[in-house]
């Protein structure tokens, strides 16, 4: 009886070990699709999932040069857009991150796994060879249509951002959520928000 007694106890506690520790592995390492950013510090925010570059062709959007995820560093990592696009609050184009302010980190960061140290691994080599990542361009209007990025941005706030783009804090790989292309879902915006509608507005 007290074998059994020892048995069942012992099996118990094993059972209880296994499932804390596959919980634990698997905040570690989530699997699935991205998780919401939380609105807290970094430290709150959930991790994101891991994912290769090979992962990725079945994900929208055009393939990039290097893997760069936006589900980390705007999501895990909270970094803010103005952070990495500095000049959209003052200019028209909300500009490419130079290569200096990517290496300002990832001369010190390496990478917490082989998925993202091999990307990181290609980011060092461009930037020691002197040659800036060529990205593929993702967003774009017509060349007769002006959006002044700083406009948007100051009569919008930080959420302007992902009004167009969509929440990129949770895409490993970013694609078009929106037409920004078409001018319905423009005028649609600014009548919602009682904006200026004329011609002239955009096409100046």
């Amino acid at each position: 009886m007290r074998k059994s007694a020892w048995l069942l106890g012992g099996a118990v506690a094993t059972g209880l070990a296994a499932a804390i520790l596959s919980g634990f592995s698997s905040r570690l390492e989530p699997q699935g699709p991205a998780a919401p950013a939380a609105n807290g510090p970094a430290a709150n925010a959930p991790a994101a999932y891991v994912i290769a570059a090979g992962d990725s062709a079945s994900f929208k959007g055009p393939r990039q040069p290097i893997f760069f995820r936006h589900d980390i560093h705007a999501g895990q990592y909270q970094i803010t857009c103005q952070y990495c696009h500095y000049s959209v609050a003052y200019s028209s184009e909300p500009g490419i991150p130079s290569m200096q302010t990517c290496m300002g980190c990832h001369l010190i960061v390496a990478g917490s796994d082989s998925a993202n140290q091999k990307e990181i691994g290609k980011l060092r080599e461009a930037w020691n060879a002197k040659k800036p990542v060529e990205w593929v361009r993702v967003h774009y209007v017509a060349r007769h249509v002006h959006f002044p990025h700083q406009r948007h941005v100051k009569g919008m706030g930080p959420a302007a951002c992902a009004t167009c783009h969509g929440d990129v804090a949770r895409m490993p790989q970013v694609w078009k959520v929106n037409n920004v292309n078409n001018m319905g879902w423009c005028i649609n915006c600014h009548l919602e928000r009682k904006i200026n509608r004329d011609c002239t507005a955009c096409h100046y």
